[in-house]
């Protein structure tokens, strides 16, 4: 019996067969959801983590629990768990990482400056502590207004250079005689009368961040155009050189009237980087280091402060240099306080952080390293290194060149100041006056850095859910 086939039988589909169509956008259809599981599963945890060391710290210190500051925790978990239920709604793709991170490196932040209160006697609004969480909670507040206003990062584009010139005001702000306030011999704070102060500093890295990625967006092309090559590296040509001479004398400028070379390392090296990133030339690198190297040798040989940072950093063991007046004692003994902690740390309450002045703020990393040793300092800079990458991951994913530099250059700030304020207290290099992001006591310090997240939220967002419309100039 001769078997006959059906030669169109095989194109026909199977009844049972799955449409690859509809699995695809079933797929899709599921992929926020299950990142926004994902981000509430990791952020209940990092509450968790948060409680657990506010009690040890009063169990190490004081023997006894006080269920008052856990209140105030509870609240801003409240705060967090709302922008978590907002970025279901208006960024259900957003990345579910980054705001754990930040719950957690700021609820440690909180713990440790408890700790330093609990030491020298300190409760109410006396206690930095207090402000602390009072400052999270307007933080928080900052990233949702953020979250619910900017549903376009985008538009921000189109306001590249009014961004610039409010960067531009911020930044001299605490130069307006009656207004700035000079704090350990920085001329980089505001009086906000009896709400304290504030670094409208911080909020201008924002800002200038919006102003680089647009204005490199403008005119990348020119300042990418070839010039001579010299040791195998191409320069650019000596026209294209204002950009980075404009930031430069800015820098310096900051150096010299607000006595902060920390923020002017922070805002030379964001534009260099962001202009490394706009054009792919290592020779903007070369460049930037070479200007700054220069003008920072310069301002140690004419500037009275600066050359005390460098000599702190260099001699810091000296007698001399010790006992001198702004000399090494702060930076020697938060030497001998990460020393004291070890591999292990004393255990959280248990150590002497307060013997190292500002522990709460310039050198938190020095009292969580005596108290969490360098175990728990290494799990620190791995939260932070988890949430750099994941910053840049968001920029290299995107699909417009706005969106790509503006994310770089907000994970990049968030890495450069903490390498500025860790190198500095482990002498790496000379110590600054930054603070650590979401770790150390300060206002403004912290709504900067949970605004970051918030963009960074956004544009992780927009980049997951489909083509984007170049950004054309």
């Amino acid at each position: 019996m001769t078997n006959t086939t059906n030669p169109t039988a095989a194109t026909v589909k199977p009844s049972f067969a799955p449409d690859t169509g509809v699995l695809r956008t079933m797929r899709k259809l599921h992929l926020p959801q299950k990142l926004r599981n994902r981000e509430l599963a990791l952020l209940l945890f990092a509450c968790a983590i948060n409680s657990v060391a506010i009690l040890l710290v009063q169990l190490g210190a004081t023997g006894a629990i006080d269920l008052n500051l856990l209140y105030l925790g509870a609240g801003l978990s409240v705060l967090v768990i709302g922008l978590h239920i907002c970025l279901r709604y208006v960024a259900p793709r957003a990345d579910p990482l980054l705001l754990p991170i930040a719950t957690v490196l700021n609820g440690l932040g909180i713990a440790m400056i408890y700790r330093i209160d609990l030491a020298k006697s300190l409760s109410g609004w006396a206690a930095a502590s207090t402000r602390q969480i009072t400052w999270s909670a307007v933080a928080i507040l900052a990233a949702i207004v953020v979250i619910l206003v900017i549903r376009n990062y985008r538009v921000l584009f189109r306001y590249t250079y009014v961004f610039g010139a409010l960067a531009f005001v911020l930044l001299l702000l605490p130069l307006v005689p009656g207004l700035g306030r000079e704090v350990s011999g920085a001329r980089v704070w505001i009086s906000l009368g009896g709400f304290g102060s504030f670094q409208p500093g911080e909020i201008a890295k924002i800002a200038l961040a919006v102003f680089f990625a647009g204005y490199l967006v403008r005119t990348r092309d020119s300042l990418s155009m070839v010039g001579k090559k010299f040791l195998g590296v191409r320069f650019p040509r000596l026209r294209d050189l204002g950009p980075i001479l404009v930031v430069w004398a800015l820098s310096m400028l900051i150096i010299v009237f607000q006595h902060d070379m920390g923020t002017a390392l922070l805002y030379f090296g964001l534009f260099t980087v962001m202009l490394y990133i706009a054009t792919g030339r290592l020779s903007w690198i070369l460049i930037g280091f070479g200007l700054f190297g220069t003008g920072a040798f310069f301002a140690a040989q004419t500037l009275t402060y600066v050359q005390g940072r460098f000599q702190n950093w260099l001699d810091a063991f000296s007698p001399a240099v010790y006992d001198a007046t702004g000399g090494s004692y702060q930076l020697v003994q938060g030497i001998f306080g990460l020393a004291q902690g070890g591999l292990i740390g004393t255990g959280l309450g248990q150590g002497r952080p307060q013997l190292t002045p500002l522990s709460q703020s310039d050198y938190i990393i020095a009292s969580l390293g005596e108290e969490l040793g360098l175990a728990g300092l290494f799990a620190i800079l791995g939260l932070y290194l988890l949430f750099v990458s994941r910053g840049l991951r968001i920029g290299f994913a995107g699909q417009d060149d706005f969106g790509k530099l503006f994310a770089i250059g907000l994970a990049f700030t968030v890495a450069l100041q903490v390498f500025i304020m860790v190198g500095g207290v482990t002498r790496v290099i000379p110590l600054t006056g930054l603070t650590t992001p979401f770790l150390a006591a300060g206002g403004s310090s912290l709504v900067a850095n949970w605004i970051i997240v918030a963009l960074l939220l956004r544009v992780s967002d927009s980049v997951k859910t489909g083509p984007a419309s170049e950004v054309s100039a």
